[in-house]
């Protein structure tokens, strides 16, 4: 028998993760017994929920976890490629279901509908990403993409870039979206200044910039509603 199950089997039946969740379902887990069962198995020394704890541990937070790499993944003791990518996976799995949940035609009426549909991909990141939304003319978001990562405090970004991808996508109107990592999302003076070339720009090629979001930790603010734009 291999030692992860010798450890596993000292452990009361009742306060394993698998038959916990069994019996009293997901919400009940921890955090710690919810990343246990994603790894399925601990090492010689550990057990698969002592694993978890170690885990995180050394992440310090789910939001940390949640932004960690393949490569830092494995510098954690105990954690493969194999285990680096099972949690991932959970991870990305989790992520696109959020996402799914506002349904696949996401229409946008207010800066809130744009908000929700990428609070949880931003809101954890590191680095400022700069996002665009391409919207038709009935202000249905038909695609996103990421223009730019920038620097823990800057995101650099041209206009250009944004109306081109808008052009290919033959978009009526965009929203752009960029994070704050702080988890402060009130615009800096260079938000407030990328805004209105942006703006200005979208009025030259005739494609509207209906706002710019920046999204903090569970926060957003709207350039527009703000008066910026």
């Amino acid at each position: 028998m291999e030692p992860q199950s010798m450890i596993l089997r000292d452990v009361p039946h009742e306060e394993r993760p698998r038959e916990r969740m069994m019996k009293y379902g997901a919400e009940a887990l921890s955090h710690t017994e919810l990343l246990a069962i994603l790894l399925r198995t601990g090492t010689q020394k550990q057990s698969a929920v002592h694993l978890a704890g170690t885990i995180l541990k050394q992440c310090g937070s789910l939001r940390n976890l949640m932004d960690m790499s393949m490569e830092e993944l494995t510098t954690i003791r105990g954690i493969g490629p194999a285990k680096a990518v099972q949690l991932r996976a959970g991870i990305e799995l989790g992520r696109r279901i959020t996402r799914s949940l506002a349904g696949d035609a996401v229409i946008v009426r207010k800066p809130q509908d744009a908000a929700d549909y990428v609070m949880e991909d931003l809101r954890y990141l590191k680095k400022e990403h700069f996002v665009c939304l391409f919207l038709n003319t009935k202000n249905h978001i038909t695609a996103r993409e990421t223009l730019s990562v920038g620097t823990l405090n800057a995101s650099l970004v041209h206009p250009r870039e944004v109306f081109r991808a808008a052009i290919q996508r033959n978009s009526a109107s965009i929203i752009c979206v960029h994070n704050h990592p702080s988890g402060d999302p009130a615009p800096s003076p260079e938000d407030i200044s990328l805004t209105k070339r942006l703006v200005e720009a979208g009025q030259l090629v005739g494609i509207e910039v209906l706002d710019h979001l920046v999204i903090g930790d569970g926060r957003f603010v709207s350039l527009k509603e703000k008066g910026y734009m």
